[in-house]
């Protein structure tokens, strides 16, 4: 398993744990910066690995 690929599934195992997690609380928990797990989100996005409605709601929650 690459770096990339043990990074996402951290996120992925992250929001199966704690669905409502926001993207700050998730940077904390995986020990980078906010703008790394957007970057992590995004991937995952863009792979479809998770859907819009997912990220917009964690994107949201940061913001907050």
């Amino acid at each position: 398993m690459t770096p990339r690929e043990a990074a996402h599934y951290r996120v992925l195992r992250l929001i199966e744990e704690q669905p409502e997690v926001s993207q700050r609380e998730l940077a904390r928990a995986l020990g980078v910066s906010l703008g790394k797990t957007h970057y992590l989100l995004k991937a995952l996005l863009d792979k479809g690995t998770i859907n819009a409605e997912e990220f917009a709601r964690l994107k949201a929650k940061a913001l907050a």
